[in-house]
């Protein structure tokens, strides 16, 4: 059926679609709406959720890899980690633990020019990807945390990667995150990442959380930190709605890059 088309296409373009915009969409009523979806489900094409459905592998444990990540929200990331970076002031002095992730990634990268005077500043991560990007930059002092590296996101893990950042109080984290919700905070989907992320959030005096669009409203399997954790969150577009009030609640900062 050409609506049911339509509507796969629409998930994979924006990942997620709703019983009551679908309906006004097609001018069909909801029951009708459902019914195209059950079917689609049916078929391996989508995966139900409260009030329409996600694409198949927007499952709560489903994770791409950093190759397919890059490649998404490029160009709304760099502007997110311009941003960020753009917080701490050519004139910053101190410490910096720069997470794992794309766009964390992104920030690594903005740190040199945005630091533009970086003597005195330390940069911590567990991120191999953001440690390979700051080695050797001149003026800024590197040190990675070790573990466990995770292939998927080339991130240290575990037990050992848990204690070291424990022992850390670093005056600014950038994190990242796979889902942000008004009612589950922020989550991932492997609970080991989340447990390093949690550590992060509890170590640092200030947590900067870096979320494109596409995160909104998503939940994935694991918590690791409440909204009222956070300080400030720079994302491409203004949250809206149940999230937005949440964050306000939460008295958390909202930057749009």
């Amino acid at each position: 059926m050409e609506r049911q088309q339509l509507i796969e296409r629409e998930l994979r373009e924006v990942g997620r679609v709703s019983v009551v915009d679908l309906a006004r969409r097609f001018d069909v009523t909801t029951e009708t709406v459902r019914r195209d979806l059950d079917r689609l489900e049916t078929t391996g094409s989508l995966r139900r959720v409260h009030g329409g459905a996600v694409s198949i592998d927007r499952a709560s444990t489903a994770e791409s890899t950093l190759t397919e990540r890059r490649e998404r929200q490029g160009e709304a990331k760099r502007a997110i980690a311009a941003s960020a970076a753009a917080l701490l002031g050519p004139g910053f002095r101190g410490s910096i633990f720069v997470d794992a992730g794309t766009t964390a990634a992104a920030v690594a990268a903005s740190l040199p020019g945005a630091l533009t005077a970086s003597a005195g500043v330390e940069v911590v991560t567990h991120s191999l990807e953001a440690a390979h990007l700051l080695a050797g930059e001149e003026g800024l002092s590197l040190t990675t945390i070790g573990g466990r590296v995770r292939g998927v996101t080339a991130a240290a893990v575990g037990a050992h990667t848990v204690r070291a950042i424990g022992q850390l109080r670093p005056d600014i984290a950038f994190i990242g995150t796979n889902g942000l919700s008004a009612t589950f905070g922020l989550s991932t989907p492997d609970p080991e990442e989340a447990a390093v992320k949690t550590a992060i959030i509890q170590s640092a005096r200030r947590i900067v959380l870096l979320a494109d669009a596409a995160k909104f409203g998503e939940e994935l399997l694991v918590s690791f930190a409440r909204l009222d954790e956070i300080d400030v969150l720079v994302t491409d577009t203004p949250p809206s709605g149940a999230l937005a009030e949440a964050l306000a609640d939460a008295d958390v900062e909202v930057r749009v890059a």
